[in-house]
């Protein structure tokens, strides 16, 4: 179930000397872990957001947060051509490999763009981001592509307009357990926390490229998150695939006995996209142009990230508040956040990752790669301009 949507303050109430001219632009967030980040980061607590949104008590000078400076610092303030445009984006606020989203809205990136972002917060599954789509209950969404192509296999209604990043997915083993190479987990049990998840996805395909059936000459295990390192130890698993923040945490929990032998930028993944943006069909069909702002702020977002990894960590710290901030940037800098696949190039890493899925038997053998990418992956949206750089159209 989707969590209720609460008041969080407004840019008007954040900047209020700016937001006159910004047409009252609107950023609402809902109560709970993301909106305990947005408060943090935009130098406010939750209680001082809720004090505010009731009118007790005198306000806080929002002038000097720090989303208000880094927005005019950018230049982020969208111009007068219009009321912003408002998009409501499910965020669960737990996996890394999504900062660019808190980055866009705590940089100015939605801003700039002239858009209202509505977090929609869930508990955390990709499932209830689906949902939330098909159930007109969200307009956007960030997840691992191999968590999409299963679904927009299905009908599901959503366009990819956009790669975020390669990587941020892990398979640990013991240092010392005779295992150095996937080539050597041929009858090994491999512990992951879903059974129909992206690392459990992902490394079938790289067994699978590696000569080893995935379904028949490795086990799989489930086990929870939290215990994976531990069951590795106690050697009921000879692996172990999870994707970071935990996997990252997991191998230094391990002080140095736990070690990474593969990840999904590994041999032919090296050059791809993991994490994808996507938005219901039905809004790219009635504001076209709301969708080329999003993905342009999403892929600027992205590249910060990449130019900028400690600050990226800054952004997201809030929602992680157990991790140190270098370890969060020290994990950005293993991923590939200046890798922003968009129309065809998009297109032929969503082909090859189809066709290594149907090879996985996660898709259809009789799905052809060529036409669900030439269905799900939205082209011509965005175009390079005289300098090469991508605008919309």
């Amino acid at each position: 179930m989707l969590n209720e949507i609460k008041h969080h303050p407004t840019s008007k109430e954040r900047c209020p000397s700016r937001a006159l001219s910004a047409g009252g632009l609107r950023r609402r967030a809902v109560l709970g872990g993301a909106a305990a980040a947005l408060g943090m980061t935009a130098g406010l607590s939750v209680r001082s957001s809720v004090v505010l949104a009731s009118g007790r008590g005198p306000a806080p000078n929002f002038v000097t947060s720090p989303i208000c400076r880094a927005a005019a610092a950018a230049g982020a303030l969208p111009d007068s051509a219009g009321p912003p445009r408002h998009i409501r984006f499910a965020y669960n606020g737990t996996g890394i490999c999504t900062v660019a989203v808190p980055v866009a809205l705590h940089r100015g990136f939605f801003q700039k763009h002239n858009l209202d972002v509505e977090f929609v917060q869930l508990a955390g599954s990709t499932d209830q981001m689906l949902q939330a789509l098909a159930t007109d209950k969200a307009d956007a969404g960030v997840s691992m592509l191999l968590n999409w192509l299963k679904p927009l296999e299905q009908g599901f209604d959503v366009k990819l307009t956009t790669g975020l990043h390669g990587g941020c997915t892990r398979l640990l083993v013991r240092r010392g357990a005779g295992i150095s190479d996937i080539t050597q987990l041929r009858g090994r049990t491999i512990g992951v926390s879903s059974l129909s998840g992206t690392p459990r996805n992902f490394f079938a395909i790289l067994l699978s490229d590696n000569g080893i059936n995935p379904d028949t000459e490795v086990n799989w295990r489930e086990f929870p998150a939290d215990i994976l390192g531990l069951a590795l130890q106690r050697d009921e698993i000879q692996a172990l695939a999870d994707s970071d923040p935990t996997v990252w945490l997991t191998r230094l929990r391990g002080k140095g006995d736990l070690v990474e032998i593969a990840s999904n930028l590994s041999g032919a993944y090296a050059n791809l996209t993991c994490c994808t943006l996507g938005v219901r069909g039905a809004l790219l069909r009635e504001d076209r142009a709301a969708v080329a702002a999003l993905t342009l702020a999403i892929r600027e977002a992205a590249v910060h990230v990449h130019t900028d990894p400690d600050d990226a960590a800054q952004v997201f710290s809030p929602y992680t508040p157990k991790v140190p901030v270098t370890e969060l940037a020290a994990m950005l800098r293993t991923h590939t956040h200046g890798h922003n696949p968009a129309g065809e190039a998009l297109r032929q890493e969503v082909v090859k990752i189809t066709g290594d899925l149907k090879r996985a038997s996660v898709i259809k053998p009789g799905t052809d790669p060529v036409k669900l990418a030439n269905r799900v992956v939205e082209d011509g949206l965005l175009k390079p301009d005289d300098t090469g750089r991508i605008i919309s159209e």
